[in-house]
């Protein structure tokens, strides 16, 4: 382990000042214990060598010098000690990463093989398992912004949905790149993080781009834009062979508009980057978004530094332990190192009596959850909200919703709406999700789950005008019972428990779900003043 001394200093400097009793104690002791010094001016200092006792061999170290060896190690360890900055290792995979992915008739292109949709499909499926746990948003938009996904950890889930979006699932023919950075600027709020939108299209609408160098000035979401395919191709055609006709009745053509990429990218200052058969386009983007996030970080956060000072607790340790010889040891030491030890060593879960003596039951019932242990942490809280919260993570969906009742908060709502949909009571998820947009009106988690409970409801009452038997319903209330969801609930974050209840309550294809969830988004913005 090499020092860069240029870099050294100290994090806490103060108690370096324990230095000076470790160094004083010593020599005030030794000058106590001096015969010579006591005797001087009652008796010559030429008799006193004669009339000394103790021999001059058993002088050495006494407790006062282990006492100030403790004081010396121990102010130099409280210190901290420090010349390496405090980079955590997991500081690329925190970096939010949401994917826009242009869904107009012009990517189903096949200059690209089998089509440019297929393979940014291809592409985003790559780049979510590659990124693994790490947080990821995806929107699918043309003439109009859909959020499709917000912020998850779960790549399966996001691998879901990527692979059901099509050209069909948009109404609205455009590139609305406006709308989707505002969209992503709504999703970094709530990830209180700066984040990196990538943006995969073949074209992009040349009247934005003023508006958009606006809209990014002074914000900590950066973009990136992945063009994809590499020529026109003339007219689209259908699965019959014959061109495909938009609204008007003129042929689809599939564009590939080289210039108005890079105009988006100068009008947003992001790099242009473009698919491609190996992994580079994967590296590109991460690479962008790790030194982006590690920049804005830094910009946001003071410099950490790593805290060298617990190495010198051993010798230090070491040197407590030595002081309960017999005959050779500081009375208080072993105290206040017992005191440690059962104040620090004891796990809440197993203390007993003990955990209740030095935590508070929601001290215990926050280490329960954090470890997992959902219905313990549920018992164990006090507070209504995480009450509520640790129910629901174990699939105990009646006791979260007589917890989060009690209180009158965005999030409450937002996890009795997800409690509700988990019992197959969509219209009161309805409402509760309704509720939490009202306190919280930015809650896009809220805004989510409110367009699936609205399509989940909408899917389930088409069922039974269609006169599906009772028995269906009940078989999928039915996989929605603890016994069934709890071991799953527990191996997912709750964001991810979140998004994973919307597919477990889909009884139609993901496709057709989007499809509906983007047609009931566009009439509600239709019907906006």
């Amino acid at each position: 382990m090499s020092i860069d001394f240029a870099a050294f200093h100290f994090l806490r400097p103060v108690w370096l000042l324990l230095i000076l009793p470790g160094v004083l104690l010593p020599l005030l002791w030794s000058r106590r214990h001096d015969v010579r010094r006591q005797m001087r001016g009652i008796i010559a200092l030429h008799l006193v060598e004669h009339l000394m006792i103790a021999p001059q061999a058993r002088r050495g170290l006494r407790p006062v010098h282990g006492l100030g060896a403790v004081l010396v190690l121990g102010g130099l360890a409280a210190a901290g000690p420090t010349w390496q900055q405090d980079i955590p290792d997991f500081l690329d995979d925190r970096a939010p990463l949401i994917v826009a992915l242009d869904l107009s008739a012009s990517m189903d292109a096949d200059d690209v093989p089998p089509s440019r949709l297929a393979a940014a499909r291809h592409t985003l499926h790559d780049l979510v398992m590659r990124r693994g746990g790490a947080r990821s948003g995806l929107i699918a938009y043309a003439g109009s912004v859909h959020l499709v996904l917000p912020a998850t950890e779960d790549p399966d889930l996001l691998d879901t949905f990527i692979q059901a979006l099509a050209t069909d699932l948009m109404s609205k023919p455009g590139k609305d790149v406006l709308g989707v950075i505002e969209l992503a600027l709504k999703l970094l709020d709530a990830e209180q993080a700066p984040g990196t939108l990538v943006l995969l299209t073949d074209g992009a609408d040349t009247s934005q781009f003023e508006a958009i160098g606006k809209r990014l000035a002074g914000t900590p979401l950066q973009v990136l834009v992945l063009a994809v395919g590499s020529q026109a191709t003339g007219p689209l055609k259908d699965a019959k062979g014959m061109p495909r006709l938009d609204a008007q009745g003129r042929p689809v053509q599939g564009d590939f508009d080289q210039q108005a990429l890079k105009g988006l990218a100068k009008a947003a200052n992001a790099p242009l980057g473009s698919l491609t058969l190996d992994d580079d386009d994967l590296d590109w983007v991460e690479l962008h978004a790790q030194r982006h996030f590690k920049a804005a970080s830094a910009d946001a956060n003071p410099v950490q530094w790593k805290d060298a000072g617990y190495w010198l607790c051993w010798p230090v340790l070491v040197m407590v332990l030595l002081s309960v010889r017999r005959g050779w040891r500081v009375n208080w030491l072993p105290g206040v190192l017992l005191a440690l030890l059962l104040g620090t060593g004891a796990e809440p879960a197993r203390a007993g009596a003990l955990a209740d003596a030095f935590f508070t039951a929601d001290q215990q019932g926050r280490w329960a959850f954090e470890h997992g242990r959902y219905p313990q942490a549920a018992a164990r809280f006090h507070d209504p909200y995480w009450k509520g919260v640790a129910a629901y993570q174990a699939a105990d969906f009646e006791a979260a919703l007589a917890s989060l009742g009690k209180l009158n908060t965005a999030p409450a709502w937002f996890y009795q709406g997800n409690s509700y949909v988990r019992l197959f009571k969509f219209p009161q998820a309805i409402a509760a999700y309704q509720q939490a947009l009202r306190l919280q009106p930015d809650f896009a988690e809220a805004k989510a789950n409110l367009a699936l409970a609205q399509a989940l409801l909408k899917d389930y009452q088409d069922q039974q005008d269609q006169g599906t038997p009772d028995e269906k319903a009940d078989k999928v209330v039915e996989d929605q019972t603890p016994a069934a969801g709890g071991k799953q609930q527990q191996q997912k974050t709750p964001q991810a428990a979140s998004d994973q209840l919307w597919l477990n309550n889909l009884t139609t294809s993901p496709a057709q779900f989007l499809k509906r969830k983007f047609a009931l988004q566009d009439a509600a913005r239709q019907e906006a003043p």
